[in-house]
């Protein structure tokens, strides 16, 4: 849960603002109506995921609010009733975030939009390569206002070696003239790798050139921007290709995940199978695991299937608890498959852990135990298909060898 300071004397205000940030469940409201119980909560709690704060209070008609919490190092969001563009440049020197006027409910809406793009940001990496050190600098300094995690490269060839090592970045902010590589070349070469096909990518020019912004979103480009640009433009279009990026991939869910479970489904699972199989290097590293919910059937018989459903579902939230960074399908029924590239030692002892916390945990409001059988296959196959076969005999050996343990018949040995 996210805490958001809310500074405004408004009565109407506050409780729009309160409502619609509130309604999401991610955050609670400290609300506040005048520069001293502003103060007051700042001094007692400096956890704030944001400030929203009016510029002129009662207390504090010249904007001391908005220096109060900048001062507490606190992400700043100015509501105004005017706009100018004196005021404009003074509150972006400040450093504040951005500033809304009162206009409509429209405004009201974009403050708490930006409230949860914040809290997405906390775990959103987005890689500058940029030559220039001055101007990196600057465009890394506006995205960790936003609260980004910010990766740096001075040309495209060092982009490529941190895109490998970090895997989970989501954004790339590249110049197009640059040394060893430039940044044509690398939206290009991104394009080419099939895992980075859904990277945002928004290409940098001082050039000012129609044909080179073309030549750059033909290539695979999201977007570009000219050299000079204004504060309020990067974060416009940095903000909508994200959300855009967000959009497609939540539709993509919609076809990939199991409706009841919410993790992945058989398609994907052999969708994503052409990837790790692809090449022998990445194929050696696979581990394919199944994993069977023991006497489902009899909780069924006993509960009713509403009772077996919250079952797979809270077997299905000990699954992610586990293997937050592995492949979990819902393969069936009450099997799962669960597909790893740990380290074996690594990754066994995590599947170890997991069945002694299914033996433990009370599930459903019926507050009962169950157990699991597991089969694993560690050793390298050419398919994914051949892999499985493997493992599913294995948990059919476990479960015939009765029950609650894990067979891995590649290591003669049993682990439980």
């Amino acid at each position: 849960m996210y805490k958001v300071l809310v500074v405004e004397d408004s009565l109407t205000v506050r409780k729009i603002v309160n409502k619609l940030i509130e309604d999401n469940p991610h955050f609670t409201c400290d609300l506040c109506e005048d520069l001293a119980e502003a103060q007051s909560a700042l001094d007692s709690d400096n956890d704030y995921l944001a400030a929203i704060v009016d510029l002129n209070l009662p207390d504090a008609p010249n904007g001391e609010s908005v220096e109060l919490a900048l001062s507490h190092n606190v992400p700043t969001i100015v509501l105004t009733g005017n706009f100018d563009e004196f005021t404009r440049a003074q509150l972006l020197d400040q450093g504040v975030l951005d500033y809304i006027t009162k206009e409509s409910r429209y405004s009201y809406l974009q403050v708490s939009k930006l409230v949860d793009r914040l809290r997405k940001n906390l775990t959103t990496k987005v890689l500058v390569v940029e030559d220039s050190k001055t101007s990196r600098n600057h465009i890394c300094s506006l995205l960790r206002k936003f609260q980004f995690q910010v990766h740096e490269a001075t040309d495209g060839l060092e982009a490529l070696d941190v895109l490998e090592n970090h895997r989970d970045i989501k954004m790339v902010i590249a110049d197009h003239r640059m040394p060893n590589m430039d940044g044509y070349e690398l939206v290009k070469t991104i394009r080419h790798e099939r895992r980075m096909q859904d990277l945002v990518f928004i290409g940098l020019s001082a050039t000012g050139d129609s044909v080179l912004t073309s030549k750059f979103i033909k290539s695979g480009a999201n977007d570009f921007l000219s050299k000079p640009f204004y504060h309020e433009e990067f974060y416009c279009r940095v903000m909508q290709n994200l959300e855009s990026q967000e959009m497609i991939q939540t539709i993509r869910d919609s076809a990939n995940l199991d409706a009841l479970t919410k993790v992945y489904n058989r398609r994907f699972l052999h969708e994503k199978a052409e990837e790790l199989f692809a090449n022998s290097r990445s194929r050696k590293d696979v581990i394919v695991s199944m994993i069977d919910a023991d006497n489902f059937k009899s909780v069924n018989d006993t509960y009713g299937h509403k009772t077996g459903d919250m079952l797979l579902q809270e077997f299905a939230a000990l699954l992610k608890d586990y293997f937050p960074d592995d492949l979990i399908v819902r393969y069936g029924g009450e099997e799962f498959t669960v597909v790893s590239v740990r380290p074996p030692k690594v990754y066994l002892s995590a599947l170890s852990a997991f069945m002694d916390a299914v033996r433990t945990t009370l599930f459903t409001s019926h507050k009962f135990n169950i157990t699991c059988s597991i089969g694993v296959s560690t050793e390298e196959h050419k398919c994914l298909e051949s892999q499985l076969e493997k493992a599913d005999a294995r948990l059919y050996e476990a479960k015939h060898a009765g029950k609650d343990q894990i067979i891995l018949r590649d290591l003669q040995q049993k682990v439980s």
